[in-house]
Order: C-alpha cells, then structure tokens, then sequence
C-alpha cells in the first residue's frame, strides 16, 4: 500500500497531510535524492496552477531539492503539459507540477515527471516513499554542494511556440471566433495567446486569478458559463480547460457541451482517413462510452480499455504502439506532440478538423450517438465498501441485469473517499434503476 501517492501523484487538502509544507519538503529531498544519478550538475524544474497554497508548497520543494544538490529552475504558473515538456526540453532530471488539477482551490497536489517526459511508474513514487520515511540529513551533502533556484522568464512563451508548431506551418485559425475558458488557472496566459498568435478572434474567460477561483464555475468542470458565453457572442466554438490545463471540453455555437470521448472520436478519424492513425484504433478508460467503441468498430478500429488515469493509458499507449488516448473527463494524450494530456493541443488538433472540413463544429464534432450512460458518487468516512458482501451482490445483481448490452464500472476514486458507480446500456431506464440500487446499497454500507 502506498503511503503518500495516489492515482496522480500525491494530492489533498492543502495544509493538512500529506500535503503540508513538511510533506512538501521531504518529498523535494527524496525525489532529488532519486533522480541524482552521475557527477554532473542536475537540475529539475517546477511548474504550478494558481492555487494560493501554490507558493507554500513551492519553496518547500525548493528548500528540498537544492538541500541534496538539485538547481532549481521555476516556471510560475504553467500547464502540466508544459511542465512535461519543459522537462525534456531542459534536459533535466525531474519536473514537478503543483496542482490538484480540477478540484477546488483549497486542495492541491504534487505530480512528478521523469526526464523523458513521462509520469513516474508505480516502482518510482514506492521509492520515493521509502526515501521520505527513512533518515533523509544522513543523505545531504557537504554545504559546498547545495543548489540554486532560478525563474525561467521565457517558460510560457517556449510552451505557446511548441503549441503553435502541433499544427501544419500554413495553417490559420483566421476567421474563426474562439471562446476559451482557463478556468482560472495555469493556462490563463498561454492559452489565449497561442490560439490569438494562430489567427483566431479569441475571447477569454477564467483569466483573472486570485488564488482562490480557480476552477470555481468555470473551466471544463463547469462548462455552463462558456455555454452561454458563446451564444452570447455567437462564437464558432468554445474551448474549456481544467486548473492544470490537460484536460479540455469543446462547446458547439449553439452551446451543447462535447465531452472527450467525442473528441477523440473526431481526431481518430481525421488521423485515420490522413494514414497517421498509430494501432489501428484509440486507447480509452473503462468510463469511456459504449458508443465511442462502437463508433471506432463502424470504421474497422479497435478501442483498448484501461483503469481510470491518464498514466495508464499513456502505458498502454507506449507498450502497444497507439498514438491517440484518453478519457471521456477529455484527458486527451496525443503522443505524436506530447508525453501527457494536454488540453490546448488536444483543441489545437480539433479546430484544425473544423478548418479542414469547413462546417459547423456541432457537425465536426457529433461523431456517434452516446449510449445512455449514469454516473453517481457516493462518499464514505472510513473502511472499504466495495469489500463488503452486500456491496457484492449488489454488483452481481446489477451485471446480471444489464447483461452483454450494457455495461458496469464501480471503482473507488483515487484523490477523494468516493465511490464511483456508473452504468450504461441502451435501456436509460434499467441503466437508471441499477445504478440507484447499486448506490443505495453502497451509501448504507457507508453510513
């Protein structure tokens, strides 16, 4: 059992453990200590959303990084995306974002990146942990030794020109109106100055940070404030982002929301019908639509399902040769550009469809008739429901009824003491009753 790291790093409450400035700390020490391989000078650099916990747990990641010889290079405010990117483009040893991505402002979270780009694997983050319990003054070095922090002031607009070359040199987003929402958070800079610099008109929302409204009715979570913003300004399309921008939804000019699996339905067929389609087919989660999979079927591709977590998809994606992955939240992985999610280059690659075929995104972008699908989280204090023998005949029952046309998912979330209970099938009803029953079941294990 891990200690510290969830499915994405190690997330919570901010000033409450494991995500105090001490945490912060120890975890800038171990990971350095892991990541210091060789007598050459070694540096990792620092990225983060606009939390305002944000500052706290950065100077103590800096306090612990150059406290075992680090040199520390600060990016301020950055997508996680670019963070992964910057990593690589740096030629340093480790990146580190600070974010909780789409959860409110008072939680955050610490996300760690190898120097190829890519998450840490489960075996890394263990030996980490192992670092932060054991004895870490016996590790540091002699004074002379210590490293340095420094701030990166063309950080964003490195990130903004390796966007803007995901898409062909002669193309233009000229005569397109764009809405994009930064959900107040780490894209608010780069995000509309990469889509203005392409060409487009572009009319911004969550662009004013103030620590505390990040995510807060606004960005992908909350899609209703773009919804009406483009009606209101009878933009062609609208683009949302989460707090860390690597996730993005899409809004058609007629405001209706299109959600990741869409998405990733509209890039693989462009790709495919361009002969840059890698694995003859997508990599998505267990969540992803039933529609989704059957649409890819209609035109002779696969959909490869994995755990929920980008991370594992990017695995999956790495070991079998695909280049397009995600999930249906729009965590969209294209690893031809990127080694992460990235919510701008995912949309860049969306508008670039849209200019190709010249009509309306909601044409573009409705590949496929959705399966009617529920999803309820249910929370609980303490213990592990879905151990419980009512829970489990609860989730045989509900399989059963379901049965070869449908299908269930019940998970436990890894970031939050919820339960997650969706179902699908092409009976909205059934799928209705099971999910409420399976549900009732769980919240009174829960109580």
């Amino acid at each position: 059992m891990r200690k510290y790291f969830g499915t994405d790093g190690i997330r919570g409450r901010a000033n409450v453990p494991p995500m105090t400035a001490e945490a912060a700390l120890k975890v800038g020490m171990a990971a350095g200590l892991t990541f210091k391989n060789g007598g050459h000078k070694h540096r990792v650099v620092i990225g983060k959303d606009t939390r305002l916990s944000g500052y706290t747990i950065e100077n103590a990641l800096v306090a612990g990084f150059t406290s075992v010889g680090m040199d520390v290079f600060l990016l301020g405010p950055m997508p996680t995306p670019a963070v992964a990117m910057l990593t690589r483009s740096l030629r340093s040893d480790v990146g580190v974002m600070i974010s909780a991505s789409h959860n409110p402002f008072q939680d955050n979270g610490i996300k760690f990146f190898g120097p190829d780009g890519f998450k840490l694997s489960d075996e890394v983050e263990m030996q980490i942990e192992k670092l932060m319990d054991s004895d870490l003054n016996s590790y540091l070095p002699d004074a002379s030794e210590l490293g340095r922090a420094k701030r990166i002031d063309s950080a964003q607009h490195r990130y903004v020109e390796f966007a803007k070359r995901t898409l062909p040199r002669a193309m233009s987003l000229e005569g397109l109106r764009v809405v994009v929402d930064c959900a107040n958070g780490a894209a608010y800079k780069v995000a509309p100055e990469a889509l203005w610099e392409l060409g487009a008109e572009v009319i911004s929302l969550g662009v004013e940070p103030n620590g505390t409204n990040i995510n807060k009715e606004c960005g992908s979570t909350y899609p209703e404030a773009l919804s009406r913003k483009v009606q209101e300004v009878r933009a062609d399309i609208g683009i949302a982002l989460d707090g860390d921008a690597d996730r993005v939804i899409i809004v058609d000019e007629n405001g209706a929301v299109i959600d990741g699996d869409q998405l990733m339905a509209v890039i693989a067929q462009f790709w495919y019908k361009r002969n840059r389609l890698a694995g003859n087919g997508i990599v998505a989660t267990v969540m992803s639509n039933l529609g989704l999979e059957r649409y890819l079927e209609s035109l002779g591709l696969g959909l490869a399902r994995t755990k929920v977590g980008d991370r594992y998809v990017v695995e999956h994606m790495r070991s079998h040769g695909f280049n397009i992955g995600g999930e249906q939240s729009g965590h969209i992985v294209l690893s031809d550009f990127t080694t992460t999610g990235d919510g701008l280059i995912a949309a860049l690659q969306v508008l670039a469809c849209i200019k190709d075929q010249d009509r309306p995104v909601s044409e573009v972008c409705k590949r496929f008739d959705p399966v009617p699908q529920l999803l309820k989280n249910v929370r609980y204090s303490g213990g592990k429901p879905l151990e419980l023998d009512s829970v489990k005949a609860a989730i045989s029952e509900g399989e059963a009824r379901l049965g070869k046309e449908g299908r269930l998912v019940i998970r436990a979330s890894g970031t939050e003491p919820l339960i997650r209970v969706m179902a699908e099938g092409d009976d909205a009803a059934l799928v209705r009753e099971v999910v409420n029953e399976i549900s009732d079941v769980v919240a009174q294990s829960a109580a």
